[in-house]
C-alpha cells in the first residue's frame, strides 16, 4: 500500500515516518510539509519524494499517514478521505466535533479504512489489559492521572504552538479517555473544572452508571508529573500497566490494523467514528470548564 506522510515534527521523525519505512507491507512514497524544506530533508532520508501539494500526494497514494496539529489535520484528512484513501490520523482527529463527526461520515460514505494513533493503545501490554478488564467487567469506576511537564528545553514536543494554546486536555486527554471508554462505555455526561497553569480535571458519567475521573496536564511541575490509571468494581482495584515507549513499533501495530481493514478485515477499534466520540467528549469538557455547566452529551455515541 503506497503511504503518504502528511507532516515533519517531532512525531514524524519518532514514529511515523520510521514506521512506514519499515513495515513491509507499505511503500512509503511521499511527504508533505508546511515546510517544505523540512518535507524535503525527511523525504530525502528515507528515499521518498517531497510533495508540495496536498491534493497532488493525496492523488498518487493509497493512504495518508498524518502527524500535523489536528486544525491542519482535519481538512487533509476530510479531503483525503473523500478520494477514497485511506486514514491513519493522529489525536485529537480535530478539535471541533462537527469536524471530526464529518470525517467520521466520510470514512463511511467512501468505504475506507481508519485508524486514530492513540499511542498506548497499541502496545500489547496494554491491549492486553484492557482485553482482560472488559472480559471481567462489573466496573464500577476509574481514575486517570496524566500529567506531564514537556516545556524544558529537552523535551522536542514543547516547542509545539497547538500544545501550548490547548494544553493538557487535549494533548493527553485524548490517551486518558481511550482507556476509560472501552471498559466503562459511552459517556453520558460531563462536567470539566480548569485549575492552575493547565490543569484540568474531568468528571465523567458513563450510559452505564460508571463515573471516571481524569486529571490533565502537559504542565506540570515537573515534581508532580505522573501517568496512573486504575480501575475499581466488583473485581476490586486494577492498575493500568505501565507500557515500552516506542512508539514507531506501536504505530507499525496500527498500520498492520489499517492493512487487514482495507483489505476486508474487522475495522480497528480505534477508528475515526472513535476519534470523533473523544473529540465530542474534549470539546463538551471545553464547554464545561469555560462556562461552569454541566454538559450531557448524546448517549448512544
Amino acid at each position: 500500500m503506497r503511504f503518504g506522510l502528511f507532516g515533519t515534527g517531532p512525531w514524524a521523525h519518532l514514529a511515523h515516518a520510521p514506521a512506514l519505512a519499515a513495515h513491509p507491507e507499505v511503500e512509503f512514497a511521499g511527504v508533505w510539509g508546511r515546510d517544505a524544506g523540512r518535507a524535503a530533508g525527511l523525504a530525502a532520508e528515507y528515499g521518498a519524494r517531497a510533495y508540495s501539494d496536498v491534493d497532488e500526494l493525496i492523488a498518487e497514494v493509497d493512504a495518508v499517514a498524518v502527524a500535523l496539529p489536528p486544525d491542519v489535520q482535519a481538512p487533509i484528512a476530510l479531503r483525503a478521505a473523500r478520494a477514497g484513501r485511506h486514514l491513519l490520523l493522529d489525536k485529537p482527529v480535530a478539535t471541533v466535533a462537527t469536524e471530526a463527526a464529518e470525517i467520521a461520515q466520510a470514512v463511511e460514505d467512501h468505504d475506507v479504512a481508519s485508524v486514530v494513533f492513540f499511542t498506548r493503545r497499541f502496545a500489547p501490554e496494554i491491549a492486553g489489559f484492557l482485553d482482560d478488564v472488559v472480559a471481567i467487567g462489573g466496573w464500577s469506576e476509574a481514575r486517570v492521572d496524566h500529567l506531564g511537564s514537556i516545556f524544558t528545553p529537552d523535551n522536542p514536543f514543547g516547542a509545539s504552538p497547538w500544545r501550548r494554546e490547548r494544553g493538557g486536555l487535549w494533548d493527553v486527554g485524548p490517551h486518558a479517555l481511550a482507556l476509560v471508554l472501552p471498559v466503562l462505555g459511552p459517556v453520558a455526561e460531563v462536567t470539566a473544572m480548569s485549575g492552575e497553569r493547565d490543569l484540568t480535571y474531568l468528571l465523567l458519567r458513563h450510559g452505564s452508571g460508571a463515573t471516571s475521573r481524569l486529571t490533565l496536564s502537559v504542565d506540570a511541575p515537573p515534581a508532580a508529573a505522573r501517568e496512573e490509571a486504575v480501575f475499581a468494581g466488583e473485581a476490586g482495584v486494577r492498575a493500568v500497566p505501565p507500557a515500552l515507549w516506542k512508539p514507531d513499533v506501536a504505530l507499525g501495530t496500527a498500520l498492520d490494523q489499517l492493512l487487514r481493514a482495507a483489505a476486508g478485515g474487522p475495522g480497528p477499534e480505534c477508528d475515526a467514528r472513535f476519534g470523533a466520540t473523544v473529540t465530542a467528549i474534549l470539546a463538551a469538557a471545553e464547554l464545561s470548564a469555560r462556562d461552569g455547566v454541566r454538559v450531557r452529551l448524546d448517549e448512544s455515541r
